[in-house]
């Protein structure tokens, strides 16, 4: 099996605000094991997704949870019709084959199932497969990244000295505003200035992070705002849905994004 079905056909949108996309070309020149920290939603999926297009590689992508076990990632013996066969985990695809693996939220798995990216993350470039009793070498043009989210975490899920220090690391944050309205524009379809109201909101919420909200609204949510604003949903009902409702249950809270909204989107607000 090889990973045709990974490949990215048509171009992900994405916008560049910096020289991420250079810096990740030098990484994957030399198939440097890379970390992407930044807020949730900011676009490192997105840009990941991107350079796997650009780079013509095909990317397996895994969303880490605490359940994911290390047979998740690397594969387990399965009873088919013909017997018990071992069937290579999406982890194991990419190292066999050639593309890019990305474990999203790595620091939500456990410790003990991350340890096995150790050995592909160093000059051995192996993995190996203890129930198997196999050791695969990685492919020339294997690759491995990982993100996560460094200000949401708990000092129980920060990634591990051990793990961080086998990585290059690329910084991410939510775009500048007119750039992060120009992206919410392009993937919603509302006008620039609708886009823009939506980011303005999203701006203040954030700097109400470690002050009532964990985190400030994400480009993710405005997008979804933007999606229901543009199929005719009024617009302070979208940001109630989509921003609001999601994002807190405290009333006060949940009150002061409103007023957030409403000044946005008060009577008269082009929506």
């Amino acid at each position: 099996m090889g990973l045709d079905t990974y490949r990215i056909a048509a171009e992900p949108y994405y916008q560049a605000t910096g020289n991420e996309v250079a810096l990740f070309e030098h990484a994957h020149r030399h198939r440097m094991p890379l970390l992407l920290k930044g807020p949730t939603g900011c676009g490192k999926t997105r840009f990941v997704e991107h350079m796997a297009w650009k780079l013509d590689r095909p990317l397996v992508t895994l969303a880490c949870n605490e359940d994911m076990t290390a047979s998740d990632l690397v594969g387990r013996y399965l009873l088919d019709a013909d017997g018990t066969r071992w069937h290579d985990g999406p982890l194991t695809l990419a190292v066999r084959h050639g593309g890019i693996c990305y474990l999203d939220e790595v620091v939500e798995a456990r410790q003990d199932t991350t340890v096995v990216i150790h050995p592909l993350t160093d000059a051995r470039r192996m993995l190996p497969l203890d129930k198997k009793g196999e050791v695969v070498q990685a492919h020339p043009d294997f690759q491995l990244i990982v993100s996560y989210n460094p200000g949401y975490q708990s000092r129980s899920k920060d990634m591990k000295t051990s793990t961080r220090q086998r990585f290059a690391a690329l910084d991410f944050d939510y775009p500048p505003m007119a750039v992060e309205a120009g992206i919410v524009a392009h993937e919603t379809g509302v006008a620039l200035e609708v886009a823009t109201r939506l980011v303005r909101i999203a701006h203040q919420s954030r700097a109400l992070k470690g002050r009532g909200l964990d985190e400030g609204m994400s480009t993710r949510m405005l997008i979804y705002a933007g999606l229901l604003i543009g199929s005719g949903l009024d617009a302070r009902e979208s940001c109630d849905m989509a921003l609001t409702h999601a994002l807190t249950d405290d009333p006060d809270m949940a009150r002061t994004l409103r007023d957030l909204v409403a000044a946005q989107f008060g009577e008269g607000a082009v929506a």
